[in-house]
């Protein structure tokens, strides 16, 4: 299948898809187009609630593109990748309406800086996580501040730290990133249908409102993540990220 990110409202619910037939990993083109996605549903007056999930059953998000990444030559090629990702949780950071998450399988990286930046998040039993970018030579710089504010500073610093090991769904769901974990994703999509529906049935203004105050305390996140892309889009042009980033291409 090819790439693509899709909007789809049923019931006052602007249901987001992305999908990379590549684990669902995040080329450039497909963060652009996932943060003007986010931004655009933000303020569609058909929507009261937004959904994000990912396509296909087995991992929700791997994270930056391999890839393109291999491709970076110059610090501000480097910066401007990573800042995709700064991008798209601005975008939901700063959006109107609250986005619940659905994560159907497996996050690596930049994929759990997606779920951290989610009012609510629902899972299935195998969505476990790992942050693995100090082992390729980088660092979870971006999305550390989304990652931290989710489950803490010291969970994320255990999962920096050791960086090849994926903790499990169950992990997830006791430091906070978690609110429910299910056993199969049929029964997660009907859970995320039934809080979806019911909260867009709430008062708009109430759920606005709510919203800023859940991100208090962030305005100084683009700054904050633009700084940071530009220490990875620097650290990226390492001769030991190269080499290790072939191994795994």
């Amino acid at each position: 299948m090819e790439a693509y990110v899709t909007l789809n409202i049923e019931n006052k619910v602007g249901y987001i898809e992305f999908h990379h037939p590549n684990r669902n990993s995040m080329p450039s083109d497909i963060l652009e187009l996932l943060a003007q996605t986010i931004k655009a549903a933000g303020i569609n007056d058909d929507i009261n609630v937004i959904v994000l999930k990912s396509g296909g059953d087995r991992t929700f998000c791997a994270g930056a593109s391999f890839n393109e990444i291999i491709a970076i030559e110059d610090e501000e090629t480097g910066f401007q990748f990573f800042s995709g990702f700064a991008k798209v949780i601005n975008a939901m950071r700063k959006c109107q309406k609250l986005i619940i998450g659905r994560v159907q399988g497996k996050s690596v990286g930049g994929g759990v800086g997606l779920a951290a930046a989610t009012d609510y998040c629902l899972a299935t039993q195998y969505a476990s996580i790992k942050l693995s970018e100090l082992s390729i030579g980088i660092g979870p710089f971006v999305i550390e501040p989304a990652v931290s504010r989710k489950i803490g500073k010291n969970a994320m610093s255990q999962m920096t730290i050791d960086a090849e090991t994926f903790f499990s769904s169950e992990f997830a769901k006791e430091k906070g990133l978690f609110s429910e974990v299910f056993e199969s994703t049929e029964v997660l999509d009907e859970a995320v249908k039934i809080l979806a529906e019911k909260l867009a049935t709430y008062n708009p203004k109430a759920l606005k409102e709510m919203k800023k105050v859940f991100w208090e305390g962030t305005n100084n996140w683009d700054d904050l993540l633009s700084e940071r892309a530009r220490i990875s889009g620097k650290l990226v042009l390492s001769t030991f990220t190269k080499n290790t980033l072939k191994r795994f291409r």
